[in-house]
């Protein structure tokens, strides 16, 4: 009778990497939505263990913040939901931890939900988009999926690194800040780029390689800007517009084979203005729409976690306390879709 009722209110942890976020969502709107980054200082990338400390010191804070924007107590709450997977284990284990006991303290069911699949939902929300193309692009994973026969079916995807860690570790070889972001502050420099810099240019059928352009760019960038040769904007704004083409360019295959009028771009890379601006132009080429959205939704938040656990939570799923285990690989295809038609 619940799941019939007109109010279905969910909250949704993550923390499967360098952010830890608590939202709530009701029917659709989002009540709140904090968030706390783990940042590392320039030159370093984020360990398990100390981003879980992190995240450890902080989550009960989010936690309180979130009811109280929300002006919500936990009687209110209909389900508790967490990513369970991919991720990082040890940041997993520590948000799957809380989201457990509060389900158990609250007296509410439990629902393990797939990062990737947070992304999608949330961005189908916000975006009102109804059944697009979507390129997933984040610091963990880089992936072309669109939905058929209750799967959302991964067209393309990266074969090594994704195109966010590409990124990210390129701004620790020139030392750049990661406050607020790694890629945030390589695309405010690449903007000052003049000077295009050729790299390898790696796409394989449906799928991307980014771990040799790393490699090629790492070993140039030593030597070209010891030398003068160009500047270190120049390398950012060669280095996007190379991975940013590539990605474009597979996106736009997905579409062909599925006859798609819309392409959606989620993932914390998705807030990239210079790829929404690329995936833009071809959509225009291609009288196709483009749907994104800003960093509240595009980097990793617990209104996700929630989205998805309302789809799932409506359409008669629950996950079982000794079925509520983590996992850092967990596949986009391997979840049934059991909300769309």
């Amino acid at each position: 009778s619940q799941l019939n009722s007109t109010m279905t209110v969910v909250i949704g942890f993550e923390g499967s990497a360098n952010k830890i976020g608590i939202g709530i969502i009701k029917d659709g709107e989002v009540l709140s939505n904090p968030r706390r980054t783990y940042i590392t200082p320039p030159g370093q990338g984020f360990m398990p263990s100390d981003t879980a400390k992190h995240h450890r010191a902080v989550i009960l804070t989010v936690l309180k913040e979130a009811l109280e924007q929300a002006g919500l107590k936990p009687a209110d709450i209909d389900c508790v939901a967490y990513t369970k997977g991919p991720g990082m284990g040890a940041p997993l284990v520590t948000v799957a931890l809380v989201a457990r006991t509060v389900a158990q303290l609250w007296g509410k069911p439990l629902l393990g939900v797939n990062h990737c699949i947070g992304h999608i939902e949330m961005g189908r929300l916000i975006t009102q988009a109804d059944n697009p193309t979507v390129l997933y692009v984040s610091g963990g994973n880089t992936q072309v999926i669109a939905y058929s026969e209750r799967r959302y079916r991964i067209f393309g995807e990266t074969i090594d690194i994704a195109v966010g860690n590409c990124l990210d570790r390129f701004a620790r070889v020139i030392k750049i800040s990661n406050d607020p972001s790694p890629g945030y502050n390589i695309e405010q420099m690449a903007k000052k780029g003049s000077q295009y810099v050729e790299l390898p240019y790696t796409v394989k059928g449906m799928d991307v390689s980014f771990s040799g352009i790393l490699s090629y760019i790492e070993e140039a960038s030593h030597k070209m800007l010891s030398s003068g040769q160009c500047a270190a904007e120049d390398l950012c704004f060669s280095l996007q517009e190379t991975v940013f083409s590539m990605l474009v360019e597979i996106t736009e295959r997905a579409m062909a084979h599925c006859g798609s009028q819309e392409v959606l771009i989620v993932g914390g890379v998705g807030c990239n203005m210079r790829l929404q601006e690329m995936m833009g132009v071809m959509c225009e080429e291609r009288g196709a729409k483009l749907f994104a959205t800003d960093e509240r939704f595009c980097i990793d938040n617990g209104a996700m976690i929630a989205q998805a656990g309302w789809e799932m939570f409506r359409s008669g799923q629950v996950t079982e306390l000794e079925d509520s285990w983590i996992t850092q690989r967990y596949r986009t295809d391997e979840v049934e879709v059991t909300w769309r038609d």
